[in-house]
């Protein structure tokens, strides 16, 4: 029977026949790689070709000719670069010039006068030497006639190239080539101090019992709604030149590496703590009953069960630590100093000297250990196995008086680190003048009075922070669902599913500096997006996606595939089940998504300090061009606004939670 079987000719495939509700979803999930392509993967294109563009001012491409008196020509034609080597206008190193560069052509000319009867004539060797007369771009070898008030007019232009001549000089600047060792040793040394801390602090609010672990929670995580800058100016005017604690300092200096790490271990203790809060919460309470029955030592159990067990959440908060503080710019840029970081790099190149090509250079060189550092942290979450299985038992931690001291110890320690640094901040923006007149005013809080923004630069983080939250949401979660519930085009969800984790492997000031490449080019149609508001929720919900795309998905896989089959045979349109049954029953996900785009929104620098306008200052901008300005207590008020809006913004989630939640998550509890 088998040997018939196997000599039967195959069957026909079968092909899955698509109906309106199969090619709708299909066009969303294409319309959001085209949202994803058009807002991230086309920018950083444009920033790659950017770092490998060199722009050199030819002269051998320009051709001049001057007039007698009477404005006849009848002199030689020379070239640019004859009348360079004879007046010495321009050096070798000065020809290297920008995207931005051009010379001024009177400069071959010493004896030029706009007001002198001689005329001029200029032309480019071939359609691809370019120069201007004023805003006119002309091109070409046909002479230009100009007389001499016209000619003072015309500047030449740089021809482009593609090569490796960026990178070379990149590394072969000495400061540059620092920036990286630098980068790399911060990052190192502040993922050790951090995954060893938060992981103690995880470990007493797991395996202890000690009271007011609520408390420590929320105290652990307060650092996450306040933007990278603050802790950087708190720590100024605790350790700075007039600290309260200076002299803890011993004659060190706070500005450089001492600051930015003990910065980083703030900002991201809540980021390590919360992924190995979570590996260690899962642990098999069966393993530790079978340690104690073998008599096997805490020390002993602790390495051979609690470690191994949570080594994937360690690994990690690891990763995620050091992407996010060699990334950072705020921190450094606020209390680095002289020690230079790649992030602060870029904003040095484009900010301060206007390279725009050296900045893009700095991003890339930036890119490779923030896209290692993800993609290894991807292939070690795939490696993980289940720890739980369907007959694990919970572990409840057993009382110990003097554990549960010591853990209360510990955690009361961290906790005076984060609310000193908070409350630091809360007193610098109240006093008059640190550290000479220390009575409290609001005279800090008059932000119209400062550079900055104002209290406009406090409105517009408002309005970004609801737009990234309201638009952000919508995208996120409607292109999660189209990729979860589609059939087939295996192609189209897979593409979908690269764009959609890309945005985390790509640091803000990278996302940034590419937008301007890409947004700012006046032959793009989407040129009048740049400098709007648009722009900045766009770059805003780009650079957070992958965290929301991931909760979105996570809370859709846990519905079962029933839904849509039963849908299906009641030949009711898709969208009725996804307004009826999928967003009631993934509220909880919705909310978390909305309010984690909001308090990000509120607090990022990086990914807007390039596109922001005078008219779309932001509150975590503000933050930095006062500090800048030397109006540090102002900034701290600014800071500790943005702290408190996130606050409110977290209480009113809370809210919704425990209001909406409760009438749509009935039947969690049937």
């Amino acid at each position: 029977m088998s040997k018939l079987a196997t000599e039967l000719p195959a069957g026909p495939r079968v092909r899955l026949v698509l109906g309106s509700d199969d090619w709708f979803m299909r066009g969303f999930i294409a319309l959001i790689v085209l949202y994803l392509f058009v807002a991230l993967a086309l920018p950083l294109y444009a920033m790659l070709s950017k770092s490998i563009s060199t722009f050199r001012m030819d002269l051998t491409q320009f051709q001049f000719q001057v007039s007698d008196e009477t404005g006849f020509f009848s002199g030689d034609i020379l070239s640019a670069d004859e009348l360079n080597a004879a007046v010495g206008a321009y050096s070798e190193q000065e020809l290297n010039v920008g995207s931005g560069g051009r010379l001024s052509a009177t400069a071959f000319f010493p004896d030029f006068s706009f007001r002198s009867p001689v005329k001029y004539r200029v032309r480019g060797v071939d359609d691809s030497a370019v120069f201007l007369l004023g805003s006119e771009r002309r091109t070409g070898p046909s002479w230009v006639e100009l007389d001499s008030n016209q000619f003072r007019r015309v500047v030449l232009r740089p021809v482009t190239s593609v090569g490796l001549d960026n990178f070379k000089r990149y590394f072969s600047t000495p400061s540059l080539v620092q920036s990286i060792k630098n980068s790399l040793f911060i990052a190192a040394i502040s993922t050790v101090i951090t995954v060893l801390l938060a992981f103690c602090f995880a470990y007493a609010l797991n395996r202890s019992c000690m009271r007011f672990k609520g408390v420590f929670r929320l105290i652990a995580m307060a650092p996450i709604l306040v933007p990278s800058l603050l802790p950087g100016i708190a720590l100024v005017y605790l350790f700075g030149n007039q600290g309260l604690l200076k002299a803890v300092m011993a004659g060190e200096s706070i500005y450089g590496p001492y600051g930015i790490i003990a910065g980083s271990v703030f900002f991201t203790f809540p980021h390590a703590m919360l992924i190995i809060t979570t590996a260690l919460a899962i642990s098999d309470a069966r393993l530790y009953e079978a340690a104690l029955s073998l008599r096997t030592s805490r020390w002993k159990t602790f390495w051979t069960i609690t470690i191994p067990g949570a080594r994937y959440g360690l690994i990690s908060a690891a990763f995620v630590v050091f992407n996010l503080v060699i990334t950072d710019f705020g921190l450094p840029k606020v209390i680095g100093g002289q020690y230079n970081v790649l992030a602060v790099d870029i904003y040095k190149q484009v900010i301060g000297q206007q390279n725009f090509e050296m900045g893009a250079v700095v991003s890339v060189v930036l890119l490779i250990p923030a896209m290692l550092a993800f993609g290894i942290d991807r292939i070690v979450q795939r490696r993980q196995v289940a720890l739980l299985s369907a007959r694990s038992v919970v572990y409840q931690p057993s009382s110990s008086r003097i554990f549960d001291r010591f853990c209360l110890l510990y955690c009361s320690l961290i906790a005076i680190f984060i609310l000193g640094i908070l409350g630091i901040c809360q007193f610098a923006a109240l006093v008059k003048f640190w550290p000479y007149d220390l009575s409290l005013s609001l005279r800090n809080y008059a932000f119209n009075r400062m550079d900055g923004g104002g209290w406009a630069a406090y409105r517009n983080s408002i309005e970004l922070a609801g737009l990234t939250a309201f638009f952000g949401t919508v995208i996120v979660f409607t292109g999660a669902y189209m990729v979860e519930k589609t059939q087939g085009f295996k192609g189209g969800r897979t593409l979908f599913q690269f764009l959609a984790m890309l945005p985390m492997a790509i640091p803000g000031m990278v996302l940034g500096l590419a937008y301007i490449f890409f947004f700012n080019d006046p032959d793009n149609p989407l040129n009048f997006l740049y400098g709007t508001m648009a722009i900045l929720v766009l770059c805003t919900v780009t650079h957070f996606y992958t965290v929301s795309h991931l909760t979105a998905v996570t809370a859709l896989k846990q519905m079962d595939n029933e839904f849509e089959s039963v849908n299906a045979s009641l030949k009711q349109p898709f969208y009725k089940l996804f307004a009826r049954v999928s967003v009631p029953v993934c509220l909880p996900a919705i909310l978390d998504i909305s309010i984690y785009l909001f308090v990000n929104a509120m607090t990022t620098v990086s990914a807007v300090v390039f596109l922001y306008s005078t008219s779309t200052a932001l509150a975590s901008v503000a933050v930095l061009n006062m500090d800048d300005a030397g109006d540090v207590a102002p900034a701290a008020a600014m800071g500790m606004m943005i702290f408190y809006t996130n606050v409110a913004a977290r209480i009113v989630h809370a809210g919704l939670s425990r209001g909406v939640l409760r009438r749509t998550q009935v039947w969690r509890h049937h």
